[in-house]
């Protein structure tokens, strides 16, 4: 066990034992990331079980200027939780459903609820909560807030900014901001709550939230289609809108090489498709009539193949075939982590101009790039790819990020000049810190001024934006 400086040892003293720990083991378990590229440390890890307990935290943390990191479920891509000698201030003690109004449609729910736990507690009120991603088993709602998380509906609910009606969140001085109403309509000054959605742990701690629910659909259908390019994907997509009366809920691209290493490292993954297209999609469509799912599915395909859309199409024949299907598409970062490291960019173009970015990214990394290859996969519908460089040959390791930075920096402008977003869903944290300076030093000026009125002691996640100066 390690012994905390006097500053930390007078805040535990006032605790309950089991809202704080300096065991060794459970600090290294906060220390990492997901993926393994970050790794820092931590003193003290606080588990506050209740609003108040937090708040009583924070107060302490800030009249100590102790810098905080507050942690969902260490489920992030870009470092942004992966602690630097903070405290850690771990939401998982704070996991509780406090209410689900159907009749609002809104759930209010704790930040350390699990997005698992959170769906089918809405699936058993017969309501949906949509958003969908593959760590939806450890990812927590309060981090899911913090990194404004999308998620592969977005094309039909929106990401995480869209989905919230309320947030309680405490301040770094330890005040508490309330604001847990389900109201859609409330025009009393500033949308605070935005202020803390996609703000990454910066300006207060998450630590609960109302949610937005839907009606269940009555009806999915979910298909994976063979194409030849990414052009054809938009005009596919738009196809399905056409032709579907918007019924389209998910449509999700993915390489054929990628497809590859799913069905080579992931134990039961196959494809249903014969041979090996270069491009595939997966497709979800789902309506509020019984059974109309299914026959728009159809329908649809079959205009598409007759119109040279679609060269080859499986459509799921049950729940469990669907599931199967999208296990394919949750598992790309699982197959292209076993591959080896990759330069992972998380970026949106508008939908229009995704196939040209595409095309002209895919040419210039790989060329620029000797013995790499392009592994991209996303949310087409919604504009966003993670379009990632990763050797060809497997095993490659953290001096094949090195060399492919200057790809990254070739990316980014690329993504530029198709007016688009370094970051679709993943947020900035350490790894795009440096690259968000460069491109939007107005918008991090006025992020930074937000920050010092908020936090005028810099204790919340100190490294993130303010690190930019």
């Amino acid at each position: 066990m390690s012994t905390l400086p006097p500053a930390l040892a007078s805040l535990t003293a006032s605790l309950d034992p089991a809202s704080w720990s300096i065991d060794p083991a459970e600090l290294e378990s906060h220390a990492r990331d997901w993926r393994g590229r970050y790794a820092g440390g931590t003193p003290l890890v606080l588990k506050p079980a209740t609003t108040q307990e937090a708040a009583r935290m924070l107060a302490a943390c800030n009249a100590a200027r102790i810098a905080v990191m507050p942690q969902g479920g260490i489920t992030g891509l870009v470092g942004a939780s992966t602690p630097s000698n903070e405290v850690v201030i771990s939401m998982k003690r704070m996991s509780a459903i406090r209410q689900i109004d159907t009749a609002n449609e809104s759930m209010t729910v704790e930040a350390g609820a699990v997005l698992q736990t959170v769906q089918d507690a809405a699936r058993e009120a017969g309501k949906l909560f949509p958003l969908s991603l593959g760590a939806q088993g450890s990812a927590m709602i309060g981090g899911l807030i913090s990194t404004n998380a999308g998620g592969v509906q977005v094309l039909r609910y929106g990401m995480m900014r869209d989905l919230v009606l309320g947030l309680e969140a405490v301040l770094p001085d330890g005040r508490i901001l309330s604001g847990l109403s389900g109201l859609r309509k409330d025009n009393t000054g500033y949308d605070l709550k935005q202020l803390f959605i996609g703000a990454e742990g910066t300006l207060g701690l998450v630590t609960a939230a109302t949610l937005k629910l839907f009606p269940q659909p009555a009806s999915t259908s979910v298909a994976i289609a063979a194409i030849s390019d990414p052009h054809a994907a938009v005009s596919l997509l738009g196809h399905l809108k056409d032709t579907t009366g918007g019924a389209v809920s998910a449509f999700e691209l993915i390489s054929g090489f990628a497809m590859e290493l799913v069905c080579q490292h992931v134990p039961g993954a196959r494809s249903p498709l014969e041979g090996s297209p270069g491009w595939l999609v997966l497709i979800e469509l789902s309506s509020a009539e019984k059974d109309r799912a299914a026959v728009l599915m159809e329908t649809a395909l079959e205009g598409a193949f007759d119109g040279g859309l679609i060269s080859d199409a499986a459509i799921a024949q049950s729940q469990a075939q669907a599931a199967q299907f999208w296990a394919l598409r949750e598992n790309v970062p699982e197959g292209e982590k076993a591959h080896g490291k990759a330069a992972k960019h998380d970026v949106s173009v508008p939908v229009s101009r995704m196939a040209a970015f595409m095309e002209e990214a895919t040419q210039q990394a790989e060329a620029l790039v000797e013995g790499s290859r392009v592994i991209a996969f996303g949310h087409v519908g919604d504009g966003n790819v993670h379009f990632n460089l990763a050797a060809r040959e497997p095993g490659a390791g953290e001096d094949f990020i090195a060399k492919a930075a200057p790809a990254t920096r070739l990316i980014y402008d690329l993504v530029d000049k198709h007016h688009g977003s370094i970051s679709a869903e993943h947020g900035i944290g350490i790894l795009k810190q440096a690259e968000l300076k460069a491109r939007k030093p107005v918008e991090v000026a006025v992020m930074r001024a937000i920050k010092a009125t908020l936090d005028p002691h810099n204790i919340m996640n100190p490294r993130i934006l303010t690190g930019l100066a």
